[in-house]
């Protein structure tokens, strides 16, 4: 009788092991989500720039048709600024561009018409779109552009 209580005794709870073994299982899991969520922001912010990218351009198109010539900035990069100038002087005062994408606009002359551009990040690492009058997108990555 004692060696049953010994057998039931030994198996109530977890060993060290065991107990290891689960938290090393949930720390790859959760590096793995940490990681895949990382990319799914990244991705969301870059859509919603191109959509406010889009949404400059529709503009363009009406402030052409009122003033006979297209809205045009005077900058060499994009800035809080410049992004607050397009929201005030071009969209009305909306809140199109906004700080959650990470990204600041600004709108550069292109010959006759104009480019949009839009740019993250400094360095190596700084991520920049271009949208122009006729809608091509060009995507650059440390000022190289993207296929």
């Amino acid at each position: 009788m004692n060696f049953n209580k010994e057998k039931i005794k030994s198996s109530l709870g977890f060993s060290l092991i065991e107990l290891l073994v689960v938290v090393a299982i949930i720390g790859i899991l959760s590096a793995v989500g940490i990681v895949s969520y990382n990319g799914y922001t990244a991705s969301a912010k870059k859509k919603s720039t191109l959509n406010a990218m889009q949404t400059i351009a529709l503009a363009q198109n009406e402030y052409y048709s009122n003033y006979n010539k297209y809205y045009i900035q005077e900058c060499d990069d994009p800035t809080d600024e410049t992004s607050s100038d397009i929201e005030d002087d071009l969209l009305g005062g909306s809140n199109v561009i906004t700080e959650e994408m990470g990204f600041e606009i600004c709108v550069v002359q292109s010959g006759n018409t104009y480019t949009i551009v839009g740019s993250q990040g400094t360095g190596d690492d700084d991520f920049e779109y271009q949208l122009d009058h006729s809608g091509e997108q060009r995507e650059y990555v440390g000022g190289v552009l993207q296929d």
